[in-house]
């Protein structure tokens, strides 16, 4: 007699077994495997990996829970609310997380997009009521209170959301496939660094002790020199460099993943995996790091511990080398400010709530970091009540310091600059976009153009080629302009 089958949305036995084993012959990889009959019928085997077989197990269960709720949510109708709806979605997204389709990051950030912004204004409606002037509405005022990079992921959760809810039958039409997001400001240009700033960047390195300590020069010229993100950068290994060719495998990044800590993964495209050579000079600047019998699984640019380094820390380290303690100017009119708060009574974090302004802007201030404007003096003058001589001083003073120095300057520059340089100096060089692309690791050359390409002029040879075309017909019209009336 044939065995009866197994329920629509449930599973059978959940087996584990080793699958990898180091080199004292223990177990460090289990594998964990169950059937389940999917809505249409169908059993599918079901697989999840672990260090432990518990890991693994209970990574499977969850699969397998998340995989019941979207099954279930054929049950889901226009009566139901946005969020029941909102839900099934990011145990979608959750599932292919887990599949290592998504990055853990967009998980974390849908779910911090969808439980900040969308559910306090549209989780509550019924998804009959969520129609395409209300969900435009929700998204432009995300656009407008929070700002377009935030309206634009809203927009894909919902999109996403509504989607489920016409697959399973809650609805006809997704309402959000016609909402567009216009945004309320001109789009910023892509900056790079110049030859100049670029000497100008390396240069304030040198002079900046933390940004020594910290490792900042060899990362900024290696950044350049590949064109990598900051967490690929940060995940590059000793083994991942060829020596003797100067070839580096970019095939991991470092990412920060909440409740997990610092993880290595392999980079979420296959276009961004992929093999970079470094120009001469770099590959010198890696052998001089090298010390023979270092581990290789090590990284090369390692935290003050051996390990990885946070891509976080790393970006508040390029964030205080833009504006390091300023010129003697600066720094006495910190303690300046430093004394006559002290003297009214003042800490930091009473004189920010009291003027409304960011936490750390008395303290950036104070130290020399930041340039005050005339109107931040006067403010901070009336805070703490300064005589009329103390208010002159402090406004002289606030002058003198105002001069702007080489960290001001390049105030704009961040991580990503980096690689927007390289894709810049390739393209100055003659190569292509879609050579430029491989380079960066962008499955699309338009994304390259668009937003990498950190120059004003788009075609610089274009003159000259209109140049010869048309010279001698604008010549002939000087010449006949030339003649004098008979």
């Amino acid at each position: 007699m044939a065995r009866e089958p197994l329920p629509v949305g449930t599973w059978g036995k959940i087996t584990s077994r080793a699958v990898k084993w180091n080199d004292d012959g223990r177990a460090s990889r289990y594998e964990a495997r169950a059937k389940f009959r999917d809505l249409d019928g169908r059993t599918r085997p079901v697989a999840k990996w672990g260090d432990t077989a518990s890991q693994a197990e209970n990574r499977l269960r969850g699969v397998l829970k998340a995989r019941q709720r979207v099954g279930d949510a054929g049950e889901l109708t226009s009566s139901d609310r946005v969020s029941a709806a909102a839900e099934l979605y990011m145990a979608e997204v959750r599932d292919l997380v887990d599949q290592d389709v998504l990055s853990p990051g967009t998980y974390d950030t849908y779910r911090y997009q969808y439980d900040k912004n969308l559910e306090p204004r549209i989780g509550s409606l019924r998804l009959i009521e969520a129609g395409t002037p209300r969900c435009s509405d929700v998204i432009k005022a995300i656009r407008d209170e929070v700002g377009s990079a935030s309206a634009k992921t809203c927009k894909s959760i919902l999109t996403g959301t509504f989607a489920l809810a016409v697959t399973h039958g809650a609805l006809s039409a997704n309402p959000v496939r016609e909402v567009k997001i216009r945004a309320t400001s001109k789009k910023r240009l892509p900056r790079a660094l110049e030859a100049d700033e670029r000497e100008q960047w390396f240069e304030l390195m040198r002079q900046d002790e933390r940004a020594v300590r910290a490792d900042l020069i060899d990362l900024s010229k290696f950044m350049i020199a590949t064109g990598e993100r900051i967490g690929e950068s940060l995940a590059v290994t000793w083994r991942d460099l060829d020596r003797e060719t100067g070839e580096i495998d970019c095939s991991h990044q470092i990412q920060r993943i909440k409740g997990r800590g610092l993880i290595r993964r392999r980079v979420k495209s296959s276009a961004g995996d992929r093999i970079i050579g470094l120009p001469p000079w770099a590959r010198e600047m890696l052998l001089a790091r090298w010390t023979p019998g270092t581990d290789l699984d090590a990284p090369i640019f390692p935290a003050s511990n051996g390990g990885f380094r946070d891509p976080h820390n790393v970006q508040k380290a390029l964030r205080n080398a833009r504006r390091p303690v300023g010129g003697q100017r600066r720094q006495e009119l910190g303690r300046t400010l430093r004394d006559h708060r002290r003297t009214a009574g003042f800490t930091q974090n009473e004189v920010v709530a009291k003027l409304n302004w960011r936490k750390t802007r008395i303290s950036l201030i104070e130290t020399g970091r930041v340039r005050l404007t005339a109107e931040e003096a006067v403010s901070l003058a009336e805070t703490y009540r300064l005589s009329r001589t103390n208010r002159a001083a402090l406004l002289e003073l606030t002058e003198l310091a105002g001069m702007r120095s080489l960290a001001d300057e390049l105030e704009w520059v961040t991580a990503h600059v980096f690689r927007k340089t390289t894709a810049t100096i390739l393209e100055g060089a003659g190569q292509t976009p879609r050579q430029v692309a491989d380079q960066l690791g962008h499955a699309q050359t338009s994304t390259t153009v668009d937003d990498y390409f950190g120059r004003r002029r788009r075609n610089p040879e274009a003159a000259g080629h209109l140049e010869a075309a048309l010279r001698h017909i604008h010549e002939e019209d000087c010449e006949a302009s030339a003649e004098p009336e008979i």
